[in-house]
Order: structure tokens, then C-alpha cells, then sequence
């Protein structure tokens, strides 16, 4: 699928798709922090249908029931095709001694051979965070790897 974006100048970003039964789709990001999503006309591309208008705590909540169960889907889709495989959703506890500090410090990947895969944080989905990305409080860290590395990354991100 392909998502096209465009600058608005003095608005913001957008981003477009066509879904497959030929509706079209959007996303205003306006610099504010709002976010419209948008159904495009099918006669005319550039009027719109339909606009709703989400706040922040709306657009997460889309985000959420979007993003994260689609991800999650897609690893447990993947951990039935491969024998051995197993994905874990791992909080970060309050406690964690790796709270707002970088992911790469824990070493995860050296230390167990499973990798982090995605962090969820308030609804939103971080796919592949690299080693600079900051760990959270309440954080979903996404681990993929066999049922022994994964419970060794639980111990890591509870413990250290």
C-alpha cells in the first residue's frame, strides 16, 4: 500500500491512502497537535466527505486500537509459522533501573540474542527503536525470541 504525503504550508503534513475497496483516506497532522482524519469523495479526490476532528487523547486512542493490536497480531501471526518463536509484551515497571534511560543500555540484544521489536507508549507504536531510543515508565516493550532470551529480557527490564 502506498501512503502518500504532502506539506502543508502553514497547516501541517498530510498523509493519503486508497484503501482497497477504492475509498481514499487521510491524515491531517496540523502543527497545533491536531489531527484530522479525513474520507476523501470518490468523484472528486480533493473534497472531502467527511472530517473528523481528534484531540490528543482521541488520536491516541485511534492510535491504540490501530497500531498495537495490528503489530501484536503480526508477531503472534509469526510466532505460529515459526516453530520455537515466541513474542512477549514486557511493562516497564516504575522500578526498572532502566527508566528514562537509552533502550541500548540494557544491552538486550547482546546479553539474551532476543530483540526488541516495537515499544507501545500511551497508544502509540515505536516499530524497530534503536539503541538511543528512552525507556519509560509503563512502556510495552515487543520482544521476539525463543521462550528462554524472552524471559531473560523480562528479568533484565525488571531487575537489570
Amino acid at each position: 500500500m502506498e501512503v502518500e504525503q504532502t506539506a502543508l504550508p502553514g497547516i501541517g503534513l498530510r498523509h493519503d491512502f486508497t484503501t482497497q475497496s477504492g475509498k481514499r483516506i487521510g491524515v491531517v497532522s496540523h502543527r497545533t497537535g491536531r489531527r484530522d482524519l479525513v474520507v476523501y469523495d470518490r468523484e472528486d479526490p480533493d473534497r472531502a466527505c467527511e472530517v473528523v476532528k481528534l484531540n490528543d487523547e482521541e488520536a491516541d486512542a485511534l492510535v491504540e486500537l490501530l497500531g498495537a493490536p495490528r503489530i501484536v497480531q503480526r508477531l503472534n501471526q509469526a510466532h505460529q509459522e515459526v516453530e520455537g518463536l515466541v513474542s512477549l509484551q514486557l511493562p516497564i515497571p516504575p522500578t526498572s533501573p532502566y527508566v528514562n534511560r537509552p533502550m541500548g543500555d540494557a544491552r538486550v540484544r547482546t546479553r539474551t540474542n532476543a530483540s526488541i521489536v516495537a515499544i507501545v507508549r500511551a497508544g502509540q507504536v515505536f516499530a524497530s527503536p534503536g539503541p538511543d531510543f528512552m525507556l519509560a515508565s509503563g512502556d510495552i516493550v515487543v520482544v521476539v525470541g525463543s521462550a528462554d532470551t524472552t524471559s531473560d529480557v523480562a528479568h533484565i527490564l525488571a531487575e537489570g
